[in-house]
């Protein structure tokens, strides 16, 4: 008897083993054509059932509170069985981006490219060189930059986001995008965004859910490059937005939208629910943010009936990324204030408090 008989005679029922020799022998050939094919079904099926419970849809989380109410709201939401679900025409989350989906310090990325617009600006109108606060922006001096008012701001956004078709700016935005560099990290814009919340919003999308920016920055800003740099398409993005002019060329036989110096939306803080309102239509059931700005998203959303997430990112991380708060004892910051009345409220709200030091295991892709 071959090893193979062997091997099939120890699989037989005892009574079958007083088989002889002859009948083994065809049964050994005849079991060999069944229990190897099947052998193969079964060790595809464990790797497959092994390969289903070690699967994670968010690798660069820490195990922790966080990353357990992410995946809670998510099987609580769309589990048929479930008291909580929501049916998929209405899955919506919200995702503010500046601090919540890629890097806001030292200065927010439009700014930054405002900042970069001005020498065009001046060269294009002379008079402004030796107008504040285009001077200060001229003379490169960062610490006066620093220095810059809220109104000073809005008056170079102003200048420099306005006066050309919404083609034109979104060519000048693709342009500066593919040049203009970080000056910590020296690397574009769009590769500092947060892979945790890329994982997020994936997990998120693959369970039925559209994803959503709702940002403070520029609608028309963000939408050239959200879809390749998160996979929210442009119609998906909700932002500050501001005056346009319709213009018909007769003799060209062409038609623009020209962007003017004047707001028409401001999507932040109270603003936020109201461009959810115009744009989207529907109340999120998930919302994540990280400032006072946020507040109201949060609040609009998670106020809702059935299964709502509300989440905050606390930059608390200075090796890493950067730390500011004030919550929590974190460095004050203009940029992206933490405050700790937010923190505390999002304690007595149950919104979740993302520790980027602590429930995230990396920060950046790659």
């Amino acid at each position: 008897m071959n090893l193979s008989d062997t091997f099939i005679c120890e699989l037989l029922p005892s009574p079958q083993k007083n088989f002889s020799m002859k009948n083994q022998r065809f049964l050994s050939k005849y079991s060999l054509s069944v229990i190897i094919p099947l052998a193969i079904i079964i060790s595809i099926s464990i790797g497959w059932t092994t390969k289903q419970k070690i699967f994670d849809p968010l690798p660069s989380w820490n195990d922790g509170p966080a990353k357990t109410a992410i995946k809670d709201f998510v099987h609580a939401t769309t589990e048929k069985s479930s008291s909580k679900y929501v049916t998929p025409e209405d899955r919506i989350a919200t995702f503010d981006q500046d601090g919540t989906l890629w890097v806001e310090h030292p200065l927010y990325n439009q700014l930054m490219y405002c900042f970069d617009r001005v020498p065009d600006l001046v060269k294009a109108k002379p008079e402004l060189k030796e107008v504040e606060p285009f001077k200060t922006v001229m003379s490169g001096d960062r610490e006066a930059i620093s220095k810059l008012t809220m109104p000073d701001l809005e008056k170079i956004a102003g200048y420099t986001l306005s006066g050309m078709s919404e083609d034109q700016f979104a060519s000048q935005v693709k342009d500066w995008l593919g040049k203009a560099k970080d000056p910590r990290w020296k690397k574009p814009y769009t590769d500092l965004i947060y892979q945790p919340m890329l994982e997020v919003m994936k997990y998120l999308r693959e369970n039925g859910y559209k994803t959503y920016i709702v940002t403070g920055g520029g609608q028309d800003f963000v939408r050239v490059y959200s879809n390749q740099t998160y996979g929210v398409p442009p119609e998906q993005v909700v932002g500050s937005v501001g005056e346009t002019e319709y213009v018909y060329d007769t003799a060209a036989g062409t038609s623009a939208l020209i962007k003017i110096p004047k707001m028409l939306l401001n999507d932040d803080k109270g603003g936020k629910p109201q461009g959810i309102q115009m744009v989207i239509g529907k109340r999120p059931y998930a919302a994540f943010g990280n400032t006072a700005g946020d507040q109201q998203m949060l609040e609009y959303t998670t106020t809702g009936g059935g299964a709502r997430l509300g989440m905050l990112v606390l930059h608390d991380d200075a090796t890493r990324e950067y730390a500011y708060g004030p919550a929590q004892g974190l460095p004050d910051s203009k940029i992206g204030t933490f405050s700790q009345d937010l923190y505390d409220l999002a304690k007595t709200r149950g919104w979740i408090v993302i520790s980027m030091k602590n429930d995230w295991k990396t920060i950046f892709p790659n």
